[in-house]
């Protein structure tokens, strides 16, 4: 596992927009296939996003050749619903890229059979050619996607039941009104995201401090899903100051010492 650890968040944030820029550049240099790109949302992603969008205005980078797949969507949800997931990824990302509208999956919330619906989500990513990268973030209790504690590792896009901690996180994005924060969802599984050929975790601040130490320095468990990321060979997490305050001090040095080593 590979952290990356900035001085705050907007640091970070752009450390991961060029990363992505420089993965999708690096393959469109020595291959026409299509650069396939996990996203997710949430307010953590927001500065990424911002990035991309500056680098794809000023020709450093271009998603004409990306196909993005979404982390998830609520369920019952109106996809106009200024809180859905289709809502936010138009308004800070897919509105201001050159990423074809054909290339953009995100997970229909509405549809009549949400177990097919996830089937042919999973469907889609293997018939894409798998995910070159995912982009992700982690919640308070080190959940990734909608993969609450005690989610399979081996999980797959599937319907979940948001966790009441989950929801009254979420509260803030519609009216603070917990009752208002849709009970299911659809998710990709832990095993989907696992799946890429990279994986890069965004974590800022310090509610996060102990879902790090507990993926980082605790065991792979189903009680932090983001601990999977241990088994990866290509994981990375991008993290502050702040959100590996529980770190050990030798655990903080070691990494801070192993990015130095790679800079030389």
């Amino acid at each position: 596992m590979n952290i990356i650890i900035r001085n705050n968040a907007a640091e970070g944030s752009l450390w991961a927009a060029h990363y992505i820029a420089e993965k999708i550049n690096a393959k469109a240099k020595v291959s026409d296939k299509p650069f396939v790109l996990g996203l997710c949302t949430g307010s953590t992603p927001i500065q990424t996003y911002a990035e991309l969008i500056r680098m794809v205005k000023d020709g450093e980078v271009s998603f004409k050749n990306v196909i993005s797949f979404n982390m998830d969507e609520y369920v019952g949800l109106p996809e106009s619903h200024p809180e859905s997931y289709h809502s936010f990824m138009h308004r800070y990302l897919f509105d201001h890229i050159d990423e074809p509208a054909q290339n953009i999956h995100i997970l229909n919330g509405n549809a009549a059979d949400p177990v097919a619906e996830c089937q042919a989500y999973e469907d889609a990513i293997v018939a894409a050619g798998g995910f070159d990268l995912f982009l992700g973030g982690v919640g308070e209790d080190g959940h990734i996607a909608f993969n609450e504690p005690f989610s399979s590792l081996a999980s797959r896009t599937r319907v979940v039941t948001l966790t009441q901690d989950t929801r009254e996180v979420n509260a803030r994005f519609f009216d603070g009104d917990f009752n208002k924060v849709p009970r299911q969802a659809l998710t990709v599984g832990v095993a989907t995201v696992l799946s890429s050929k990279e994986v890069v975790i965004l974590a800022f601040g310090s509610k996060k401090a102990r879902a790090l130490k507990d993926a980082i320095e605790g065991p792979m468990s189903h009680y932090c899903t983001l601990s999977g990321l241990q088994g990866h060979p290509a994981g990375t997490i991008v993290c502050d100051e702040n959100s590996v305050g529980e770190l050990k001090v030798n655990s903080y040095r070691y990494f801070k010492a192993v990015e130095a080593a790679e800079k030389q």
